[in-house]
């Protein structure tokens, strides 16, 4: 399915290479990779109508720094997203290395979390993971940040605008090995956090719509006490309107966990597709863009691995160029790199050895796609948000990336194959606040900003 074009990237060397995000870092409307280094620059990698170039400023880019997780969030609702990286220096324990909370004013980037007024909230442990989360609502988000064997905090800016650990308030405190998290409205109306543990059970925060959590991933059936489970991404794996939970296990088997109409999960992962592996992250899009997301598992030191929904079952598809059997998988993420409407798959690699980034293009088709962008009331990027398209009596659900496998994060908006319709009936947006705005016979083939209604 897919063919290598890591040339679109002329200046691509070995390197160790961690999380990828999808973010909008300059505010001109397109976005960029950015890229997480060990030990090595943060790359920001941007469109220049022909190929990608690296326009981090030296902020960003942080060459001593040990970047390993990465999310994007507007966390002071200015309308422009904010970057947490996470910085670890060693395995577990206190680290040496605080991470980052990169915010832009004007043309300068600062990191808050080096600013004196903050220091008590640094994080100084060592930590797998970062995810956006808008508790309340309000379309201002926090960042959750797994520390390993320590518990979760939640990074917030207050009213006098200093940052604040929100987790206990929020009843996340708990102690936590995590490698995954994302944040979606799953179980309730609103975001809703999700904390896959290596070692221990995963984790599901129900939001109680008051900004605080209750954990019920017992009683939902996805603790799964004994699998090591490292990633997570979400699709609506039926078309039953459900969002279910496609989970990559290091050391253990895969899981799909396809929530039923009573809220529980069951796990229908069988065959080929629960296959053991050391699945470093896991990918869901649409890349034949035929109205049907792949799921695809991006493996350490392994063939990489790709399931479709073919004859109502999920079958391994060939990868082509994208198997790469001896890849040292860390980071991936799907995004529309050239803005043809064709989601790329772009690889980071690093765990252990240096390798250049790869990226990959899926083989060419007529189908039609249609993109989504809702917006926050600040003007922002709405993660979170719960974007549903209806062609030709089809209803196809998706979900604006809040943190997606492991160490990533998806583009901030909702991509739609549509196969061969050629128009569109209706998309409906919903935000964290419950609000919801429709779109009858929106215009396909292109990117369609949502922003957020006026009262």
């Amino acid at each position: 399915m897919f063919i290598d074009c890591s040339s679109l990237l002329p200046v691509n060397p070995p390197r160790r290479s961690n999380g990828v995000a999808v973010v909008d870092l300059d505010g001109d409307g397109v976005f960029e990779l950015v890229i997480a280094g060990h030990r090595t620059d943060n790359r920001v990698l941007k469109w220049n109508g022909t190929h990608l170039v690296d326009v981090a400023d030296p902020v960003i880019a942080d060459p001593a720094g040990c970047a390993v997780g990465l999310a994007a969030g507007d966390i002071d609702g200015d309308g422009r997203e904010e970057l947490y990286i996470v910085n670890s220096d060693r395995e577990s324990g206190p680290k040496d290395m605080a991470d980052r909370l990169f915010a832009c004013f004007g043309d300068r980037w600062l990191d808050l979390l080096a600013q004196p007024e903050n220091a008590s909230v640094g994080n100084r442990t060592a930590a797998r993971a970062v995810a956006a989360l808008d508790r309340q609502g309000h379309g201002r988000y926090g960042f959750v940040v797994a520390t390993e064997g320590g518990p979760l905090r939640l990074l917030e800016l207050n009213r006098r605008g200093r940052l604040e650990d929100a987790a206990e308030e929020a009843g996340l405190d708990v102690i936590v090995a995590a490698r995954g998290l994302t944040a979606l409205p799953i179980v309730s109306d609103h975001m809703d956090l999700v904390v896959l543990n290596d070692g221990g059970p995963n984790q599901l925060f129900r939001n109680l719509g008051d900004g605080g959590f209750e954990e019920v991933a017992e009683e939902r059936g996805i603790a799964d006490s004994r699998n090591p489970s490292r990633a997570v991404a979400v699709l609506d794996a039926d078309g039953a309107g459900l969002f279910s939970l496609v989970i990559g296990a290091w050391d253990g088997a895969q899981r799909l966990f396809q929530q039923r109409a009573g809220g529980g999960f069951v796990d229908v992962a069988g065959g080929d597709l629960s296959m053991p592996g050391p699945v470093a992250t896991v990918v869901v899009a649409d890349f034949d863009n035929d109205g049907f997301e792949e799921l695809f598992f991006h493996v350490h030191g392994a063939p990489n691995r790709l399931f479709g929904w073919r004859d109502d079952a999920w079958r391994e598809l060939p990868l082509g160029d994208a198997a790469e059997p001896k890849g040292a998988a860390t980071g991936a993420v799907a995004a529309d790199i050239d803005g043809d409407g064709r989601l790329e798959l772009v690889l980071a690699h690093g765990d252990g050895i240096a390798q250049p980034l790869s990226i990959l293009r899926p083989e060419g088709n007529h189908h039609g796609w249609l993109r989504v962008m809702p917006l926050t009331a600040h003007g922002a990027p709405a993660r979170g948000a719960v974007v549903s398209c209806v062609a030709q009596g089809r209803r196809q659900r998706r979900v604006v990336c809040a943190g997606s496998g492991h160490l990533c994060q998806g583009e901030p908006v909702a991509h739609f194959g549509l196969g061969t319709a050629q128009t569109v009936e209706r998309i409906e947006v919903r935000w964290p606040d419950g609000v919801v705005v429709e779109v009858e016979n929106p215009p396909v083939g292109r990117v369609l900003t949502v922003p957020y209604p006026p009262e």
